[in-house]
């Protein structure tokens, strides 16, 4: 196994060769999978959208619903259908429900913060009313999920939180706090000091993307899969320049050009490859995430019914959460530790997802091990304990918010990325918004916090070094 230590301005392209995450290995069935893996890609389409994770899928999805032909839109991507974050995530769909007002405010302001942890409670309700209005088979759970803090540090911190986002105004009316015997027993976590639980969910992040792929293709889009797309220039005027609507641009792939008047990035990590002025501020990380069967205390009528984060300070944090279908527990181990090595640290700013890193593995099972001695390796049965590891690269934006709208200084191109390894907690208004948009909508039809929108002046301030991280 072999890491890359080096940060890289450009991302490059994703991996030919990634891991296969637990996602990926339970819907290897799915009939788009490699879809046109092998056609040229049409002279020109209208509508490119680049990326097929649950960012493009829904935001062609959105256009779709907004009266755009389905004929007139092409996906294009890089590697396998919805191969990228979207499928190899920790399946939570778990909104912050005021922890990160503190860092928010300090690069937002107070008005900006609020937005932020309202819209990602607005995320999880649109999540859960979509995937039950349209039945869509992706085990979506609503559930709640606790903020477990370990340590008195993290328990004051998280006390100041709640405190100065009540005091902004904020909504606190869904989130119950307990704290010593009472957070023990709710989370049956004997170290925890203090929990505070809200509303939450979590899914199959693999099958929601695929359905909303399936929808598009059935009524007409062209889906290209291992079909990056590898440049975006400006087409050259033409005769026909008038007749197709303006000049447009010119989108290379290794399986022929296509004209489009519309670009859509929806590449996430990766977007600085095709938006070089972006490469300053969305970084890639590799994160890492574990299978694990459950012993029979957590098994059957015993399965934990709250997702949590087991939180010792806001960077050194590990996510559970188990599956209703099969019982499986998600582990997520987090971007930065302090407990693992500055190698194993340094290793995670890479944008290679084929292999995992020993010691964050090991870590994170310790500590679930830990935290739940009944799943101590010493006390499993053969086919319990870890099943599977799995890495996927996350995009962190220096101000921990994603990067939404118009790209101003390239007419006809639009973002949709840089969602922190927070996605599902953003995308569910991001990419309708961004559709919105382009439809000829304005910022305030997207109901999104202004500090989301791609403007000049949010570079300019990001170049003078604001920056921050909540995760």
């Amino acid at each position: 196994m072999t890491d890359n230590p080096e940060p890289q301005q450009d991302p490059g392209l994703p991996v030919a060769n990634p891991c296969v995450s637990f996602w990926q290995q339970t819907t290897r069935s799915f009939p788009y999978l490699n879809h046109n893996k092998n056609e040229p890609v049409p002279a020109k389409s209208k509508y490119v959208v680049i990326g097929s994770g649950i960012s493009g899928a829904l935001t062609t999805y959105e256009l779709i619903q907004g009266g755009v032909p389905a004929s007139d839109i092409i996906i294009l991507e890089a590697r396998e259908a919805a191969s990228g974050a979207s499928s190899r995530n920790a399946g939570h769909v778990r909104p912050d429900a005021f922890r990160g007002f503190q860092v928010y405010s300090q690069l937002h302001g107070k008005e900006q913060a609020l937005k932020i942890i309202a819209n990602e409670k607005l995320v999880f309700e649109r999540v859960r009313d979509f995937t039950q209005r349209h039945n869509v088979p992706c085990d979506f759970n609503p559930t709640t999920t606790f903020d477990v803090c370990m340590t008195p540090e993290f328990a004051a911190f998280n006390a100041r939180s709640l405190a100065l986002y009540r005091q902004a105004g904020g909504d606190v009316s869904h989130i119950r706090f307990l704290e010593g015997e009472d957070a023990a027993r709710a989370t049956r976590v004997e170290g925890a000091v203090a929990a505070y639980e809200w509303p939450a969910g979590s899914s199959h992040p693999a099958k929601l993307a695929q359905w909303l792929l399936a929808q598009s293709v059935s009524k007409g889009v062209r889906l290209y899969t291992h079909c990056p797309a590898t440049s975006v220039v400006k087409a050259a005027a033409t005769t026909s320049t008038a007749e197709d609507g303006g000049v447009g641009w010119d989108v290379g792939t290794p399986r022929g050009t296509t004209r489009a008047k519309v670009v859509v990035h929806c590449t996430n990590a990766f977007a600085p490859h095709l938006l070089p002025q972006l490469s300053s501020f969305v970084t890639p990380n590799r994160a890492q995430a574990h299978a694990f069967v459950p012993p029979p205390s957590f098994s059957g009528d015993q399965m934990l019914p709250s997702t949590m984060s087991l939180r010792h300070s806001l960077k050194h944090f590990y996510s559970v959460a188990q599956r209703r279908p099969d019982g499986i527990i998600i582990l997520g181990a987090p971007i930065a530790n302090p407990k693992i090595s500055a190698e194993a640290a340094a290793a995670r700013l890479t944008t290679d997802d084929s292999v995992f890193n020993e010691e964050v593995r090991v870590d994170c099972v310790r500590n679930f091990e830990t935290t739940f001695p009944e799943c101590e390796e010493g006390s499993l049965r053969h086919g319990e304990g870890l099943l599977h590891t799995w890495t996927g690269i996350v995009g962190m934006t220096t101000d921990s918010v994603p990067f939404v709208g118009k790209i101003e200084s390239l007419p006809g191109q639009w973002i949709c990325a840089g969602f922190n390894g927070h996605g599902m907690a953003r995308i569910f208004t991001c990419a309708p918004g961004v559709a919105k948009l382009i439809l000829g909508g304005s910022w305030a039809d997207t109901g999104l916090p202004e500090c989301f929108e791609i403007t000049q002046e949010r570079i300019e301030k990001l170049q003078k070094g604001v920056a921050g991280s909540v995760f």
